[in-house]
């Protein structure tokens, strides 16, 4: 007697879609994932490839000349030194000032914490006219220093205090929120075990926000590195003394020298990856170590 089976449609099919389903824990992943590569190629992919195909063009010897001629080796030297020191003042400053937002109340604590915002509100041009006025010889500040000896503006010290103004946001934003998160129970706990305040910051506080401090530090020396518009107005832009990589690149550009100037830009491009990379693993070993203390 042979057994007869009733077919459901779609049965198979129907017991099969949740086993597929169930594969993905996100739902969306990956129209998601097709999102975020595709603008990821637009945006930065296609024109870095651009970038090195359009280098690949030159010789050997035409590259190294292009990236080693003593105003470029200067340019380098201006820019990653300024970009460095820039980067490192916000570093201490940057903290300072989250702690005395995160941890102080006082008089017009809103309107501080709005104008720590204020150099991603104003455009670079704007910041960069405005710092030139306050630090020429005839400026509201460069009038006070300049009998003093000190020249600021179209000199490399006004380049740094503009990477300065431009790059603090970014440590204050990112170690802020770090701040106001941290649990006041592990500072009351040491508080009892014996701890004076600076212990309790170099013990307790200052291992959890190194993260945020390392990577507020990487994003100030990115922009600042690339920084164009701020600058421009207050380097004076004279040759082998105050002028940047960005404005070599441009000044190539203006040649019609294309090759050269993405042979320059590709040098940049390789420095700043190669620190980026080095402040990342930087961050790696500094949570390990956390990891494994704790």
């Amino acid at each position: 007697m042979q057994a007869t089976v009733s077919a459901v449609p779609g049965a198979d099919s129907a017991s099969a879609a949740p086993r597929r389903r169930s594969k993905q824990v996100l739902p969306g992943f990956g129209l998601t994932l097709g999102y975020t590569l595709l603008y990821l190629s637009i945006i930065v992919l296609i024109p870095l490839l651009a970038l090195l195909a359009k280098t690949f063009t030159m010789s050997w010897a035409d590259f190294v000349q292009a990236t080693t001629a003593p105003r470029v080796l200067a340019a380098y030297k201006l820019s990653l030194g300024a970009s460095l020191l820039a980067a490192s003042v916000n570093l201490v400053f940057g903290l300072l000032i989250a702690w005395v937002l995160v941890r102080y109340d006082f008089v017009g604590k809103k309107l501080v914490d709005a104008l720590v915002d204020l150099p991603f509100a104003l455009p670079t041009a704007v910041a960069g006219i405005s710092l030139t006025a306050l630090l020429a010889g005839n400026g509201w500040v460069g009038q006070y220093l300049e009998p003093l000896g000190i020249e600021l503006a179209f000199q490399p010290g006004g380049i740094v205090i503009a990477l300065i103004f431009i790059g603090l946001p970014f440590v204050v934003r990112t170690v802020q929120p770090v701040l106001q998160d941290f649990e006041k129970e592990l500072e009351e706990a040491a508080t009892s075990l014996g701890a004076n305040r600076w212990q309790i910051f170099r013990l307790v506080i200052l291992p959890s926000i190194i993260p945020a401090l390392l990577t507020g530090f990487a994003m100030a020396f990115a922009r600042a590195l690339g920084e164009y518009g701020s600058v421009i107005f207050i380097a004076g832009n004279m040759p082998m003394v105050s002028e940047i990589t960005p404005l070599i690149i441009i000044g190539k550009l203006e040649q019609y020298d294309v090759a050269g100037a993405t042979a320059v830009a590709v040098v940049m491009l390789v420095i700043s990856f190669i620190m980026l990379l080095v402040i990342n693993l930087l961050q790696a070993w500094q949570r390990r170590h956390a990891g494994m203390q704790a």
